[in-house]
């Protein structure tokens, strides 16, 4: 069966997409310097912006930043080009972190990923995701109109209701997160009504393999996207069901955790998102999640890059002997010492006390001025191990908790 894309952008060559990046990215940053929540750019030089490697050198923005800044100046911090009342709404979600959102075309870009699901004209989606306060029953409706599919805004809960009207309504797909399905579809057997899914947009947990299967049994194909409140749609599965394909309106780094420094391919760091939404610009945006790269291209045609899905997060704060360390003071003692390629904390019990290991990837051995360091920027004491470049796991982690407390 042919692959029906999107649109265009999904098929472009890496030299096309690379020329579209490099318009778009410095009118982005210009947009962003232009907003007040921005002064950490106000040395930066738009029309310089041109490509991912040009971006790796401005400073990340952490959600702990965007709260602080919207709690100084309410809603929104001075992170977006249009004042509050120039939205079509604002959300809340925990925290609380306040969301612009708009009813523009796509404006979440989500119907790129119901249109990969297969959902369009014809189908009419349950959309049990949450419209209280937080925006994600709303990212969905919007992509929904945009792939023409009418919705059934159903929100959650009150099961027995969610069947009836997925039965007299005739809703062929849903859209919610990827457990709750199971729970429709058991309650309609329950009170022995047939439902006509097909299709199954999910997002906001983990969908499990044995789940996926599940859903497949009853004749429904279930895809999942990587979203968020802030950024909107971020990447997306196709039928190909090799990774996630990168949405064509954001661009996807990923660093090491507590840096801006981008990991080798194929390792797994925290994934850092530039927004080409006009309407908020976050650039170099931390999710706090982790994810890897993947080599190649996906078999379903779409070229943009790939990444492995939701991967664990990347805020691997720990506390040790009554002591907070953060994967940003890790990162701090890998850049006081020239020749330190990485670092990982290791927490561990030694009888009824907190044990700290340092593990310091470094073709030197000089334990005692690291140890040094160590105290001096994790402000705590702890055994330190000096191993060869290369020695220590790619997995993410710079901070490894291995205490057991049952």
């Amino acid at each position: 069966m042919t692959t029906v894309h999107y649109d265009a952008l999904e098929t472009r060559s890496a030299d096309q997409r690379a020329s579209d990046i490099a318009k778009a990215l410095p009118e982005q940053i210009a947009r962003a310097k232009a907003a007040p929540g921005f002064a950490a750019l106000a040395d930066a030089d738009p029309a310089a912006v041109t490509s991912t490697e040009a971006l790796a050198a401005l400073p990340v923005l952490r959600k702990s930043e965007l709260s602080r800044a919207q709690a100084e100046h309410p809603p929104f911090g001075g992170f977006t080009v249009k004042p509050a009342h120039g939205f079509a709404h604002i959300f809340q979600s925990p925290g609380p972190i306040y969301e612009p959102g708009g009813v523009d075309h796509d404006w979440w870009r989500m119907g790129r990923f119901l249109h990969a699901t297969g959902i369009g004209q014809g189908d009419i989606v349950q959309n049990c995701f949450g419209y209280h306060l937080t925006p994600a029953g709303m990212i969905f409706e919007n992509g929904a109109r945009a792939v023409g599919a009418a919705v059934l805004p159903a929100g959650t809960g009150q099961t027995e209701l969610q069947v009836t009207a997925a039965r007299d309504v005739g809703c062929t797909a849903y859209a919610g997160t990827p457990d709750y399905l199971k729970v429709i579809l058991d309650k309609a057997d329950e009170m022995g009504v047939a439902l006509n899914f097909s299709k199954a947009a999910v997002g906001g947990g983990a969908l499990f393999p044995s789940l996926r299967q599940e859903y497949a049994d009853r004749g429904i194909t279930c895809l999942q996207s990587y979203a968020t409140a802030d950024l909107g749609n971020i990447a997306y599965e196709s039928p190909a069901m090799e990774g996630m394909i990168v949405d064509e309106h954001v661009i996807v780094e990923i660093v090491t955790p507590g840096t801006g420094t981008p990991v080798a391919p194929g390792e797994v760091g925290e994934v850092v998102v530039t927004s080409l939404n006009p309407d908020y610009p976050l650039i170099r945006f931390a999710t706090g999640d982790l994810s890897a790269m993947m080599p190649g291209q996906s078999p379903c045609g779409r070229t943009n890059m790939r990444i492995k899905g939701w991967m664990g997060r990347a805020d691997q704060t720990t506390k040790i002997k009554g002591m907070f360390v953060r994967p940003e003071q890790v990162a701090a003692l890998v850049e006081k010492h020239d020749e330190i390629v990485k670092a990982r904390v290791i927490a561990s019990r030694q009888g009824e006390m907190d044990a700290m290991t340092v593990q310091i990837e470094s073709p030197c051995g000089n334990d005692d001025a690291y140890a040094r360091s160590v105290v001096e920027v994790l402000k705590l004491k702890g055994a330190v191990e000096v191993v060869a470049p290369g020695s220590l796991p790619k997995d993410g982690l710079v901070i490894e908790d291995q205490r057991v407390y049952d």
